[in-house]
């Protein structure tokens, strides 16, 4: 099951959903990850998302999955505050170890940031 879930990464990183800048956007903030130099910046315009970014895989994987649910759910900027850790690993859905989950959790970080 876990290769399954590897494949979704793989697909998130190599056609990556909401990726780019988001002409006109009101809100923007971009965040490092210092340990391996992935980086993310996400762009907000009247409720929509995009990203920016280079880096691994999972931390670009977890930036298009992370807003492609929030595209899908409608999620309100209260509900995006309130997403946390466990939020991500859900999407994500492999172990990490502790450099991993930090570059899982840039996008969520960078995110919050932005609202």
């Amino acid at each position: 099951m876990e290769f399954i879930y590897q494949q979704q990464i793989l697909d998130h990183f190599k056609n990556p959903r909401h990726k780019g800048e988001l002409a006109g956007a009101k809100i923007t903030h971009c965040e490092d990850n210092v340990t391996c130099g992935d980086t993310i910046c996400m762009y907000e315009k009247n409720g929509h998302y995009s990203f920016t970014g280079t880096g691994c895989a999972i931390s670009q994987a977890s930036a298009s999955m992370l807003l492609e649910k929030i595209a899908h759910d409608k999620m309100t900027t209260a509900q995006i505050a309130m997403l946390t850790t466990h939020d991500i690993l859900d999407l994500v859905k492999i172990p990490l170890s502790p450099n991993r989950l930090k570059c899982a959790l840039l996008a969520l970080e960078t995110l919050q940031k932005t609202i």
